[in-house]
């Protein structure tokens, strides 16, 4: 919180931040501002509501210091950045972005946003340290009305995915966030503007390609499909390489190389999977020779945004929130990953000194490094609140039926006069 109190102007925004990372921290079962405001012991949610939407404070400010927060902690040589979307599941219309669209959360195409992320890989943790909201370009960036409800910026036009995720790559990299590489997944590799971007910043990337990307071979003569080489490999070509540690060891698969364009820090990156044979293909460009090893671990880096995801959401509550507003998208998922920042560096600075080497785990009878769910785990029991009196419990369940009853009637207005639900 010395950190971040610079940024709001009064004492009441300050307090309700500090109160609202202490909730996201928490054990609450869902981490929206009612639960959160019970927790805080205030006795409605109008703190935590202000907070997100009325309050004065600079969430993208708040966004730089998380950032240097990061790099603070987790700073290691071979920082990786990595650009990952997420989806979150939603009803209604009213909600900024929201639209049916295609969610990985859910592996189909749902009523839901979509955010865009960049986190921070290194050999001490990762972090997120960026996130734009997507912003539909036809049910939303040309929809006037719409965009004013939901109170989105006149300054914020459409943008594809690949291109918010270059505009955090280059705020962090402008930071001084010391990453030489980036990682991320076909909706990203696909795109040659990202690709060209970075190599004109001379930023190294192993970007995964649909099989049927077409590459050049024999010195930029010969135009293919990935696919393609792949099959007119030798047996030669293949070598074992771990893409990292997972929960139960290495991640070890077979993976092979191949010069392609002209010059010779350009190459096709193929995995394949040991046990089913299934492949992935990566793009890779450095502005250095660099090992087949190097670009293995860089393409492995790719899953440690997944683990941040799954992190935010089970820990510190990215998903829970319940706000349509713009702003409040924004400001909730900040908080939500300075939250998980601070978890992260907790769990970084407890790691002993010692090489985590595969061998180690294997023998040794030390228990795990802290995770960050024990490290949660242990601040709730450190935190927790006083003993919650019956009049206080009951007060709470008597303002939630209130407004529960509120919104039914409201939508069962709507329905009667055959509107659809909001």
């Amino acid at each position: 919180m010395a950190r971040i109190a610079g940024r709001f102007g009064r004492v009441e925004p300050r307090a309700a931040a500090r109160a609202y990372l202490l909730g996201l921290l928490s054990s609450v079962e869902r981490k929206n501002c009612w639960q959160l405001a019970e927790q805080a012991g205030h006795a409605r949610p109008g703190p935590m509501q202000r907070l997100l939407r009325y309050a004065r404070w600079d969430a993208d400010a708040v966004r730089d210091d998380l950032r240097a927060y990061a790099a603070e902690h987790l700073g290691a040589d071979g920082g990786v950045l990595v650009v990952d979307e997420t989806g979150f599941l939603k009803k209604g219309r009213s909600s900024a972005g929201v639209q049916r669209q295609y969610t990985g959360t859910a592996g189909r195409i749902e009523n839901s946003q979509v955010g865009v992320f960049l986190a921070l890989a290194t050999s001490r943790g990762r972090a997120l340290i960026d996130r734009r909201l997507y912003l539909p370009e036809h049910s939303w960036s040309d929809n006037p009305e719409r965009r004013t409800a939901a109170g989105i910026p006149e300054t914020v036009q459409f943008a594809t995915k690949p291109t918010l995720a270059l505009e955090m790559i280059a705020a962090a990299l402008d930071a001084g966030i010391a990453a030489s590489w980036v990682t991320g997944d076909e909706a990203y590799g696909q795109d040659p503007q990202l690709r060209a971007a970075l190599e004109t910043r001379g930023t190294g990337y192993v970007l995964a390609v649909a099989c049927s990307m077409r590459v050049r071979i024999n010195h930029g003569r010969t135009a293919v499909r990935a696919d393609i080489v792949t099959d007119r490999l030798p047996a030669t070509a293949w070598q074992r390489h771990s893409a990292g540690n997972g929960a139960k060891g290495p991640r070890y698969y077979d993976w092979a190389w191949i010069h392609i364009g002209t010059g010779s820090h350009r190459h096709l990156l193929i995995r394949r999977n040991r046990s089913t044979g299934e492949l992935a293909f990566y793009l890779c460009w450095s502005p250095t020779e660099v090992p087949l090893s190097e670009l293995v671990r860089v393409a492995g880096a790719r899953w440690s945004v997944e683990e941040c995801f799954q992190a935010a959401k089970s820990q510190v509550g990215l998903d829970h929130y319940q706000v349509r507003h713009w702003t409040s998208w924004h400001r909730h998922i900040t908080l939500a990953m300075l939250a998980l920042a601070f978890l992260t560096a907790l769990a970084s600075d407890a790691v002993p000194e010692r090489p985590a080497r595969a061998h180690h785990f294997a023998r040794s009878h030390d228990p795990v490094t802290l995770t960050v769910p024990e490290i949660r785990h242990l601040l709730v029991a450190v935190f927790h609140p006083p003993a919650v009196t019956a009049a206080r419990l009951l007060h709470w369940s008597n303002w939630r039926r209130r407004h529960q009853a509120i919104a039914r009637r409201s939508h069962y207005r709507r329905r009667a006069a055959g509107e659809p639900a909001g």
